[in-house]
This record gives structure tokens, C-alpha cells and sequence, in this order.
């Protein structure tokens, strides 16, 4: 009996060191893919949009971008002339606004509307937030392919619109390969891939991929003329200056 009673404690105490250990590892897989994406101190950019409907027309926008650390970016379309102008101001502390010239005025963007989509794009305002997935999300090592890790992601806030995420991470690099989204019910409804470059010392995403399966729709965003380290300041990224 006791040598029964021994085997059920071991045994139970080998399960939570593995459980403990798997958490750890999808924490610290989580972190690097959060270090690679948000190393450079700043970033500035331009993007090219191409959005395609479930017909292939496509419709083809330009914006530029500035981020500086992990919590602050403004994303603005300076293309064609009747979308220059929209921007997005993201913030610590789950601040953001949006900006529509048309208005005149900016509008902050509350957590119930953070699940719409962007300005036509397959991208939600949720995505476009500049915050780290770690802080965002729960991770759990779902396994180990050749070449990356897959983990499944929770939001931490009950307000997000996604149940959960399916993360392919670069093994070697840590920078995202691919991402599905499912919704409320556990359906997916968007995959995103992307393609890292290496430029100077850091990873950039070259090119993101997000495809909105039940509309059949799909959005590329292009970068280029990236620079890093160019010394951007916080009064860069005020309402003053979304609405410049």
C-alpha cells in the first residue's frame, strides 16, 4: 500500500513539474518573440496596403508609421487623398484614438470597439495596438514542429473578441511565422502570416498577411524605408500631433 501510495505522490508531483515547466517555456518563448518585435528603442516607416476583396479587386492604400518602444505608435494613410489624413494613436495603458479628418476631431477608441475592424483593413484596432503579446495573452506550448514552436494563446482581458490564438513562432529567431484568431464560439475566423527581414540589427516584418475567412477577404501590409534608433521623443505621440 504504501509503495502504491509513493508511486500516485510521485507521480503526481512529475505531472505539476511538467505542467510548471511547459508554462515557463511558453512565458519565456512568448517574452523572445515580445524582445524581437519590440527591440529597437524606435522605428519609423512607410507601409503600402493592398487590400483584396472575395471578387480579387484590389484596393491599394500607403500610410506611415512611427513607434517608439512597446507601448506607443501612430499608424496614418497618406494615401489616396480620401483616406490620407485617418490615423491611429496607441498609448500606454490601453489608450487609443482615432483620428478622421473629415471630423476635424479625435475619438478614443473604447475596449467594446477595439474588435472592428481598421479603416477597411482586415486588421482590427486590437491588432494595431502597440502592446506586448505577453501582456496581452496566456500562453500555453501546445508543440514543437521542425523549426518553430506552437503555442496557444488566451487574452487575458474578457473583453477581447478572440477565445484564443494559434501562434507559430520562428524556433532560432522568435519572430511570429503565423497566427489563426478564433472567435467567441472557437471558430477560426482570421489567419495572419507573416515575413521577417533582417535589417541592421533587428527583425523587421517585411510583409503581414491577415486573411478574414468568412468574408473571403484579405489585406497585405508591405514595409519598406524602415529605419531604427533615430531618436523619436514622447511628443511624438500626443493628440496634438495625431492631428497634425
Amino acid at each position: 500500500m504504501r509503495i502504491i501510495k509513493l508511486s500516485v505522490i510521485v507521480s503526481v508531483v512529475i505531472l505539476l513539474t511538467g505542467l510548471s515547466a511547459n508554462a515557463q517555456d511558453a512565458n519565456t518563448i512568448l517574452k523572445k518573440m515580445d524582445d524581437v518585435m519590440y527591440s529597437p528603442k524606435d522605428m519609423t516607416g512607410k507601409t503600402k496596403i493592398v487590400i483584396i476583396d472575395k471578387a480579387g479587386k484590389e484596393k491599394i492604400r500607403e500610410a506611415d508609421i512611427i513607434q517608439k518602444g512597446n507601448d506607443k505608435r501612430i499608424f496614418r494613410f497618406t494615401a489616396p487623398s480620401s483616406q490620407a489624413g485617418i490615423a491611429v494613436l496607441s498609448l500606454p495603458d490601453d489608450v487609443m484614438y482615432l483620428y478622421m479628418p473629415a471630423f476635424g476631431k479625435e475619438r478614443r477608441i473604447s475596449s467594446s470597439v477595439k474588435s472592428q475592424n481598421f479603416a477597411g483593413t482586415d486588421f482590427s484596432y486590437d491588432d494595431m495596438e502597440a502592446k506586448p503579446y505577453s501582456e496581452k495573452y496566456t500562453p500555453t506550448l501546445i508543440k514543437t514542429e521542425e523549426g518553430a514552436f506552437v503555442l496557444e494563446l488566451i487574452p487575458i482581458s474578457p473583453k477581447s473578441s478572440y477565445s484564443r490564438l494559434i501562434a507559430k513562432i520562428h524556433k532560432t529567431n522568435y519572430y511570429p511565422i503565423a497566427m489563426d484568431y478564433y472567435d467567441r464560439g472557437n471558430k477560426k475566423v482570421k489567419e495572419g502570416t507573416y515575413k521577417f527581414v533582417k535589417i541592421g540589427k533587428y527583425w523587421n516584418a517585411q510583409e503581414m498577411f491577415i486573411k478574414d475567412i468568412k468574408k473571403n477577404h484579405t489585406t497585405k501590409m508591405i514595409m519598406s524605408d524602415v529605419k531604427y534608433d533615430s531618436g523619436i521623443t514622447d511628443d511624438d505621440f500626443t493628440v496634438r500631433k495625431l492631428k497634425q
